[in-house]
């Protein structure tokens, strides 16, 4: 598992990645989806939590796209095939 300042570097060189996006909304969009697809639910946990005892290393952009990922309700598991939902 990644320390908590290697998951922040890994969030700013993301975030460092999208900044050359003209749009402000586009690149924080474009941060939490990669957050998303390749970060397992512990990491941004873990960076969650890291960044609320101590906000300063993590960029900007990078934080606020962490907020709205964890804003964003969770998935419901996938139902077995051939179960009823309810």
């Amino acid at each position: 598992m990644s320390s908590p300042q290697h998951l922040v570097q890994m969030a700013n060189d993301i975030g460092n990645f999208f900044r050359a996006q003209p749009n402000r909304e586009e690149a924080i969009a474009g941060i939490a989806n990669h957050i998303k697809n390749f970060w397992t639910q512990r990491m941004r946990e873990k960076l969650l939590a890291h960044i609320r005892e101590d906000s300063s290393p993590l960029d900007d952009l990078p934080r606020e796209a962490l907020q709205r990922l964890m804003a964003q309700p969770a998935p419901k598991p996938a139902q077995p095939p051939g179960r009823d939902a309810g």
